[in-house]
């Protein structure tokens, strides 16, 4: 059991080290995780791209998993790779202020999908591709969220309703 554990974390580990600087860049581009998928190299899931693109999203507070009015910050935590006088590399932990600033609009589509996926893909259908890919490769929980208001959330939302 803990032979297994060990193993994840350090596929984890290895994973973002290969790729999750990747990722985080081409999500912060606007890319959805099928565009980040295809022009990866290293082998890695679909399901993984998802999982990052969306841990990347609440730390740098494009999704918040509670409504974010009235609350003026939020700490992320990052890791930064130093390297020693010896030339050994190892990772601090950096802990930042994130502002949130802006509107927030709330979320249910994991909600939606879970309801009725073809509904949910049915009306999804006026929107373009892309926008399309966004919700539909992102893992949302069964829970609203808040998204950081953005013309590609609010196109999303109007067709969604």
């Amino acid at each position: 059991m803990e032979n297994r554990y060990f193993q994840k974390a350090l596929s984890n580990f290895t994973t973002d080290f290969a790729v999750g600087g990747t990722i985080r860049a081409l999500a912060d581009k606007g890319l959805n995780v099928n565009e980040i998928y295809e022009r990866l190299d290293y082998p890695v899931s679909k399901d993984t791209v998802a999982k990052l693109v969306w841990a990347h999203y609440l730390d740098n507070a494009t999704i918040s998993l509670s409504d974010p009015k009235g609350i003026a910050s939020k700490q992320a935590v990052t890791y930064e790779k130093t390297q020693d006088e010896y030339g050994r590399i190892s990772y601090k932990q950096v802990k930042r202020s994130i502002e949130l600033t802006g509107e927030y609009l709330p979320c249910d589509f994991g909600k939606q999908i879970y309801k009725d996926k073809e509904a949910f893909i049915k009306k999804l259908e006026i929107l373009d591709a892309r926008d399309r890919d966004y919700i539909l490769g992102l893992p949302w929980p069964l829970e609203t969220v808040w998204h950081k208001d953005d013309d590609r959330i609010r196109r999303i939302i109007q067709s969604s309703n």
